[in-house]
């Protein structure tokens, strides 16, 4: 059983250090030359803010701040760690379609990649607390998470004719590739029904911007190459909190007994934080004198900026988020939340851009039919739905995106060797970003998510 355990565990290991390895091979091949799709927008500030929840949490819109399970890790609270009872690994990919509309023009985009690796481990195995025969009031927890935190993504061109008897016409084309990750370790403890819990985050990538202008006027023809490569780099924090009410009544021995039933409050958020930049800019203008066939006769090519490893800083916005959950304990979950971010506060000196703060309102219910159903796999299915409406950071012409959708969630429980519970879960996302008179999308996002769940890894032996 000894080796049949460790065989077990490395395999664990082995998977782990597989996705690792993809992942780090997914980071390195995104700052290639050409998007991999097209998001206009994620041409302003650090691109587009990717979701930080997980699976679990994503079918219920993302709720997090009263989120806590004994089988899921919920990064973005470290309180909830202190709930953690077992080790928990848990990955996923994700697969977006998006349907861009502008005016009378429209394109189908498709994304997709692995979306996160975590590892979170209970520091009190309740299997050693089994055997020690106590039910302490003490619990923590500690994880580990790599995670995108931005992408960066888009292939713009436009064009107009400036003087039509002349043939003065102007077209600009821009590209964007890269992104950001977060590399966090957290830990929360928890004492009876209230937790507290810390994370820390180390905020890494890299963002390639290209400008290209061409302007063709009466035989001559300019054109402006503009390359931007930012390195980011920056340390990122939160705390959180969580408390429970737990309600109780009289059992037929006359003393009182929890029901099941409480009711779970969250917070976490952080301050502003800095992060640097280390940019690589090389700006360059070509002229050239065509002939009545557009051949270029003669050329010149100035550099206008050449400049390498530039170091500059920027600022991350001040968050917060505040949750509330009604749990009936294996049975049912209803929460609501309200997050709020201060991206007026956000500065770039590599990149500058003016961003709004923003705000997300979200709601969301887990239903369990009978999570101990031996005939009927069904009734043990966690059902989850959510919906959400939100501001986004960035605006234009003057006015800022928006995002509505709405989530369904399904979480397969999987019991494995020694009646261990771990979990398949699947998400799907459906709604509209963007602005209606701008480019606005319409998309679908699927997300498949595996949790594993073993006490082995952390198991105190004990011998007679």
């Amino acid at each position: 059983m000894r080796d049949w355990r460790n065989k077990h565990n490395y395999t664990i290991l082995g998977l782990l250090l597989g996705l690792l390895f993809s992942m780090i091979s997914t980071i390195t091949a995104q700052q290639t030359a050409e998007p991999t799709y097209n998001s206009p927008y994620s041409i302003l500030g650090l691109g587009d803010l990717v979701d930080q929840p997980f699976a679990a949490n994503a079918g219920m819109a993302g709720l997090s701040a009263a989120y806590h399970d004994a089988y899921h890790i919920n990064s973005l609270n470290p309180a909830s760690l202190g709930w953690l009872r077992t080790t928990a690994f848990e990955t996923a990919i994700f697969g977006r379609y998006a349907q861009l509309n502008a005016g009378e023009q429209s394109d189908g985009v498709w994304s997709g990649n692995l979306n996160y690796i975590a590892l979170g481990f209970p520091l009190r195995n309740p299997i050693n607390e089994a055997l020690d025969r106590i039910i302490p009031d003490f619990g923590a927890g500690m994880m580990f998470v790599l995670i995108p935190y931005s992408t960066a993504s888009y292939d713009i061109e436009t064009s107009r004719v400036l003087n039509s008897e002349s043939g003065l016409t102007t077209r600009e084309a821009f590209q964007g590739t890269g992104g950001t990750y977060r590399l966090n370790w957290g830990t929360g403890i928890r004492y009876k029904t209230f937790s507290a819990g810390v994370n820390l985050g180390y905020l890494f990538g890299r963002i390639n911007n290209t400008r290209q202008a061409f302007l063709t006027d009466a035989g001559v023809y300019y054109f402006d190459d503009f390359a931007d490569d930012i390195n980011v780099n920056g340390l990122i924090w939160n705390v959180g909190l969580n408390y429970d009410v737990v309600f109780k009544a009289v059992d037929n021995k006359g003393e009182l007994k929890p029901t099941g039933k409480r009711l779970a409050f969250g917070l976490y958020g952080n301050s502003n934080s800095g992060f640097s930049t280390k940019s690589d800019r090389l700006y360059r203008r070509v002229y050239s004198i065509l002939d009545a066939q557009t051949l270029p006769l003669s050329e010149r090519s100035d550099t206008l900026v050449n400049d390498i490893g530039v170091d500059e800083k920027g600022t991350l916005p001040a968050s917060f988020t505040f949750g509330v959950h009604y749990e009936d304990q294996n049975k049912l979950i209803i929460g609501a939340e309200y997050s709020s971010s201060l991206w007026s506060n956000y500065t770039n000196e590599a990149k500058p851009d003016a961003l709004n703060d923003s705000y997300r309102i979200s709601g969301g219910i887990e239903w369990t039919p009978d999570y101990l159903s031996y005939n009927n796999y069904f009734e043990r299915i966690r059902y989850r739905l959510g919906a959400f409406y939100q501001t986004d950071p960035r605006s234009f012409n003057g006015e800022q995106l928006t995002k509505v959708g709405a989530t369904l969630g399904l979480g397969f429980p999987l019991v494995l060797p020694r009646q261990q519970t771990s979990f398949i879960n699947l998400a799907v996302e459906a709604g509209q970003f963007g602005l209606e008179e701008a480019i606005n999308e319409n998309y679908i996002k699927f997300t498949l998510g595996f949790t594993l769940n073993d006490n082995s890894w952390f198991f105190k032996r004990k011998y007679e």
